[in-house]
């Protein structure tokens, strides 16, 4: 044996100084970029937060078993890697005593003969091979070549998927020949439990050759494997619990993330900041967690296949837009590390390579692939290793916008707009309250402070004050709160755009501005709670905000309504015998997981029969405003907005129902199209959850 344990040693000493050379490389690379020390501080902080989420995600793999059948292959194919480690401590020990004492009958000490480790040793082996069959089928099924791109693996490296494949399998059967051929010469540490290993070893010769060979095999192919896996996609094998680790808690959605240079969040009235360094111009302008990102890409197609833009034939592709900056990435590496040590490049070429900007015509992304974003969330909350998409979209659009002045023409009046009149229509804010003219009570106006004994400031938002069709569901939030006797007032003209549009645009300067002003606002007047019915408005007062010294109590007009009705304080009696599909708006659901309280009022209604649409709550489709692309045309294939409906259509429903403005204004327009072609029926209409609610609670009273 003595031959084999030095063949093994030399083997496993080449192998880790190659990966290791490796992941020294990927290191370097990754800490070239500006620091993320806000990760490090709040994974820190968050220590349990953080090791729930290792658990959750990382072992219990709860986000790929939402897709069952690969997600169940893939728990089993990793929890072999974690369990087999075993095996190979087996392994190593039997050719190191096997040259010591020349029998290889090691075992792991204390637990070595124990026949459950043996059992579960071989189920597992088992199952991973199990997992491999499940995988090669899922990808024939869904192989590019005849789903085109529909395939959610359309775009990613599908050969070195393959070979991954046909390395884990050569593992798993040099495994079984290596036990099966110990069994067979009384060398392995388990008389029972382990099933398949036992079975081997009635059937193969005892030979200690075989045992020999087999064992070298067997560390081999593992050894290659692994130099494999740190120069392929399957790097996250190791990086994917740390991109886990640093991402944002809850998880990527909610919040926008503030902008940051050298780590610290910019202050815009600094004299000495550089405009230039404003968002990701440049690959090296990436941080270590935006290289996490890279190298934790499974290119599982997860992302790709919920995506709104590119299920209507558009040119975004959430996974294509991470591979293509790795790409680059690895293609620029050895002139980004060479200038990262001094070293100053006078070849043109190389120049260029390093100069060439993340986004333009020529660039590594296409500004149709980066304004064709609608910040829904779908790639985040799909993605099972905790990739932020929108975190890269919003850093390339933050210096496309603020450095290169270049984004879509339409966007731009709704920039002025939001500078000269605090809204994005352009509208003068003294029609803010126009709205209350309209109700038979009266509605307090906030002056300096709030009136005495007031419960909520009703945010109203610039839709809800001023786009007719939002109006409606603000009136019908305004009666049912003054039904249920809950004092709210409003700011009327005193309260501005809260800055969505502007941050997901990337013109943070201005969304800051626009959120010290309301801040600053809402602070002298004292405000503690707010209610708002817009999800953009709610996502950015309760966590954008704080970012900036604003803290607020901040609820969904759905949350309060669902609330005051549990309590009795109104009461839904009028039936209302429709069918209706409800639409999760995006930054309601996805971004703040408020998905039961607009289907809990619907469900006290009387006579509402509620009709799921295929995608709905985690999996639902975006109506295609958010993002800022409420103010932009879409011009790159089908409307995103006529996706939805037709898909709303296939329920047959009698009402569209939901809880945002952008939402009504964009499945309107859809339904209005479908009514002028004869595809819907004249009497569909989209309302928001309060107008039912204040449709069947005033027919009561």
């Amino acid at each position: 044996m003595l031959w084999v344990a030095i063949i093994g040693l030399v083997m496993t000493v080449l192998a880790v100084a190659v990966a290791g050379r490796r992941v020294q490389f990927l290191y370097k690379l990754a800490t070239v970029g500006p620091p993320a020390p806000e990760r490090v501080e709040y994974a820190k902080a968050n220590a349990g937060e953080e090791l729930k989420a290792q658990l959750v995600e990382v072992f219990g793999q709860k986000k790929l078993l939402k897709w069952t059948p690969s997600g169940v292959a893939h728990f089993f194919v990793m929890w072999a890697f974690f369990i087999l480690l075993t095996v190979y401590i087996e392994a190593y020990g039997a050719i190191i005593q096997g040259a010591i004492t020349g029998r290889a009958n090691f075992h792991i000490p204390l637990i070595g003969q124990w026949p459950v480790l043996g059992f579960l040793q071989d189920f597992i082996a088992v199952a991973c091979l199990l997992g491999l069959v499940a995988f090669a089928i899922i990808r024939l099924k869904n192989s590019p070549k005849t789903l085109g791109r529909k395939s959610r693996f359309s775009g990613s490296h599908l050969g070195g998927a393959w070979l991954v494949l046909f390395m884990i399998f050569n593992i798993i059967w040099t495994l079984f020949l290596a036990r099966g051929a110990a069994a067979a010469n009384g060398n392995l540490p388990y008389s029972s439990g382990a099933f398949a290993s036992l079975a081997l070893g009635e059937v193969l010769p005892a030979s200690g050759l075989l045992e020999e060979i087999a064992l070298l095999l067997h560390i081999g192919f593992m050894l290659v494997f692994l130099v494999i896996v740190v120069n392929s996609k399957h790097l996250h094998i190791f990086t994917a619990p740390l991109n886990v680790l640093f991402s944002r808690r809850p998880d990527g959605l909610g919040a926008a993330p503030e902008m940051r240079v050298d780590g610290k969040p910019v202050d815009f009235e600094d004299e000495d900041l550089d405009p230039e360094r404003l968002g990701r111009g440049k690959i090296g302008d990436t941080t270590w967690k935006g290289f996490l990102d890279f190298y934790s890409c499974t290119e599982c197609g997860r992302c790709q296949s919920q995506c709104p833009a590119w299920n209507t034939d558009k040119p975004l592709s959430p996974k294509m837009l991470i591979l293509d900056q790795r790409d680059h990435a690895f293609q620029v590496a050895p002139y980004l590390l060479a200038a990262a040590n001094g070293v100053e490049h006078k070849d043109t070429d190389v120049l260029a390579l390093l100069d060439k900007p993340l986004v333009g015509e020529d660039g590594v992304i296409h500004p149709d692939v980066l304004w064709s974003c609608t910040n829904c969330g779908a790639c985040v909350e799909q993605c099972p290793v905790d990739i932020e998409h929108i975190d890269h979209i919003l850093d390339m659009r933050r210096y496309q916008v603020m450095v290169e002045s270049s984004f879509p023409s339409e966007a731009g009046v709704m920039v002025k707009n939001l500078e000269n009149k605090g809204n994005p229509w352009g509208m003068s804010e003294m029609k803010r309250a126009d709205w209350i003219e309209e109700l038979d009570f009266e509605v307090e106006i906030v002056e300096d402070k709030m009136p005495e004994g007031t419960e909520y400031l009703f945010w109203v938002g610039c839709a809800g004050a001023l786009e007719d069709r939002a109006k409606r569901t603000t009136k019908a939030v305004a009666e049912l709160l003054h039904i249920a006797g809950v004092k709210f007032a409003v700011l009327g003209p005193m309260e501005a755009c809260s800055g969505d549009p502007a941050r997901r645009l990337g013109m943070e300067y201005l969304f800051n501005m626009l959120a010290q002003q309301n801040i600053e606002t809402l602070n002298e007047a004292g405000v503690k709670k707010i209610v708002a019915t817009c999800p953009h408005c709610f996502n950015t007062l309760a966590n954008e905000y704080p970012q900036l010294g604003g803290t607020y109590e901040v609820v969904h007009h759905t949350q309060l309504l669902a609330k005051l009705v549990d309590e009795g304080l109104l009461t839904p009696v009028t039936p209302i015998e429709e069918k209706i599909t409800y639409h999760d708006p995006c930054f309601l659901g996805r971004h703040n997981k408020v998905y039961s309280q607009p289907r809990d009022i619907m469900a006290k209604v009387p006579g509402v029969q509620a009709q799921e649409m295929h995608r709905h709550k985690d999996r639902g489709f975006c109506c295609g405003a958010g993002g800022a692309r409420m103010w932009m045309e879409e011009r790159i294939g089908k409307r995103i907005n006529t996706e939805r409906v037709d898909e709303a259509l296939t329920t047959n429903p009698d009402t569209v129902s939901t809880a945002c403005p952008f939402c009504m204004v964009m499945l309107g327009d859809a339904i209005n199209e479908k009514k002028n072609s004869g595809e819907a029926k004249e009497s569909l209409e989209v309302v928001d959850v309060a107008q039912l609610l204040i449709k069947s609670v005033k027919g009561a009273s």
